[in-house]
């Protein structure tokens, strides 16, 4: 079948992208699923930092390329094996496919999954193929998903199941923002009730790691970021203290207000600067988290003194470390309950054919998640 979906044929890309148009709105052909495989009807896909960090070099991704890794949709055919979806299902789309059995799935750690890790880094399915052509070409997978298109093809080890009471609009979050987000603060940090945890860069994860907080009963909540208007969002869903950081003195301001520090501290902005802070705002015994992908050329420093003095941990945490199966219907669980307001995190929709412009208000900071709606 024939798809219009957007293509990324070189990075990195000068901006601004409306004039650029490092995407480009393309027909290309789908093969039909091959074994163990799905056709998905995409509803809505996020536009996310991971996709600016591909188009801009920081991350690169092997191209052509079809983008797009946080999505939701409806099944639409089923390649021979999967016999645990019908056509009609809904589905939420997680953009490391996770193959069950390596050495750490079977640890349940599904965020490192090897099989899953290797695929997305050559740029096909988990099966190692690729299944988008366009003018007798390949194109590359981008993290299993490829959702800025009308239909994509996707291993089974890529899609969740969920009800169909929730909106699909607000499901494609789940993908990513809110997986990464809460997963870091459930997950990675394993956040207790009435301990204390400051978010450091407010986008759509650093939002849903706020929103986790709250879930999981923080008793002091801390968002920093350099824009008011997201300290502003971060107060309304559940943030107790917010703070510039650029602000001078934020880390004493911090660390007053806290008695020393945050029990942990989650990096989501992708640079060394917020990691130090992150760092810098934690209590001695604290846990510092980072789920931002800064450019694989940068490097933070540490005095290996602090790590043994102060018992410090330093983890990172890669799709909120989780198991994709068993985390996102229990996200969307909470979702249910009232008690993850994941519209909060939805600045606006648009259609595929504006993409370029919509990366623009994201990388300047205007938005928090832009949605494209197919």
């Amino acid at each position: 079948m024939r798809s219009r979906s957007a293509v990324l044929r070189a990075t990195p890309c000068a901006k601004p992208y409306a004039q650029t148009l490092p995407l480009t709105i393309e027909d290309i052909e789908l093969d039909d699923p091959g074994p163990g495989e799905v056709l998905v009807r995409v509803a809505a896909a996020g536009l996310c930092h991971s996709d600016l960090s591909a188009m801009n070099g920081d991350r690169p991704r092997p191209v052509p390329v079809a983008l797009g890794h946080e999505a939701s949709g409806v099944v639409a055919g089923l390649g021979a094996g999967v016999d645990d979806l019908k056509v009609g299902d809904h589905v939420v789309m997680s953009f490391l496919p996770t193959c069950g059995v390596c050495g750490p799935c079977a640890e349940g750690r599904g965020a490192l999954c090897e099989p899953g890790h290797a695929a997305n880094g050559r740029g096909t399915l988990l099966s190692g193929a690729r299944r988008f052509h366009c003018d007798g070409i390949e194109l590359n997978h981008h993290s299993g998903v490829s959702a800025f298109g009308e239909h994509t093809v996707v291993s089974r080890r890529s899609v969740v199941r969920i009800g169909q009471d929730i909106p699909l609009v607000e499901a494609a979050l789940f993908g990513c923002a809110v997986m990464t987000g809460v997963g870091a603060v459930v997950n990675t940090c394993a956040v207790r009730l009435g301990e204390s945890v400051a978010v450091v860069g407010l986008g759509g994860v650093g939002l849903s790691a706020v929103l986790g907080a709250v879930a999981c009963g923080a008793n002091r909540i801390v968002a920093i970021d350099l824009s008011p208007a997201k300290l502003d969002v971060a107060r309304e869903i559940g943030a107790t203290d917010v703070f510039l950081a650029d602000a001078p003195n934020v880390v004493e301001a911090v660390r007053d207000l806290t008695g020393g520090g945050v029990h942990h501290a989650v990096e989501m902005a992708g640079s060394v600067q917020a990691f130090d802070l992150a760092l810098n705002v934690t209590r001695r015994g604290g846990t510092t988290a980072t789920a931002g992908l800064a450019n694989a050329a940068q490097r933070f420093q540490i005095p290996p003194l602090a790590l043994v003095g102060e018992e410090r941990v330093i983890k990172g945490s890669y799709m909120g470390s989780c198991v994709p199966s068993r985390d996102i219907p229990r996200f969307v669980d909470l979702w249910r309950q009232g008690r993850l307001p994941v519209t909060r995190l939805l600045s606006s929709t648009g259609p595929l054919i504006d993409i370029n412009a919509a990366f623009d208000r994201l990388d300047r900071g205007e938005v928090i998640r832009h949605l494209v709606v197919m």
